[in-house]
């Protein structure tokens, strides 16, 4: 019985991890998903973004769409905005930044504060000073 529900967690852990990283080819305005997290559950989605944020190079390049909560934090001479999701037991929240393709002004142009957004395009690193920072740039906002 023991080996039954040990091979049991394996099989469900190893569809779970296929689905992480499959992808859906859906199609975002004119570009095709390479990530789709909309369409997954809120544990999977806070574990892809997990992986997005410590393995970018995986990433780099490809087009994601995601689903969350607008947030934005002002800082010195720029404002810098993120779709945040949270875990499945919603004590834990990580997001990506973005960068809208276009000339947008905040708060004019950008939903409220905690309004539920859905974003997609290019997911892409950058440096300021010593650290990195992962962003989908030329974004599109649902």
């Amino acid at each position: 019985m023991k080996k039954l529900t040990i091979l049991l967690a394996a099989l469900l852990l190893l569809w779970a991890v296929s689905a992480c990283g499959a992808g859906d080819t859906a199609s975002a305005g004119t570009s095709s998903l390479d990530v789709d997290l909309t369409a997954l559950s809120s544990t999977m989605v806070y574990a892809e973004v997990y992986n997005m944020m410590y393995t970018p190079d995986d990433y780099m390049g490809k087009t994601v769409r995601m689903t969350g909560t607008f947030a934005v934090y002002e800082g010195e001479g720029r404002n810098y905005y993120a779709c945040i999701v949270a875990d499945a037991a919603a004590c834990c929240s990580q997001g990506i930044e973005f960068v809208l393709d276009g000339d947008y002004s905040y708060p004019e142009d950008y939903p409220a504060l905690g309004s539920t957004i859905t974003v997609s395009d290019v997911f892409d690193t950058y440096y300021e000073g010593e650290y990195m920072y992962v962003q989908l740039i030329d974004a599109a906002m649902e």
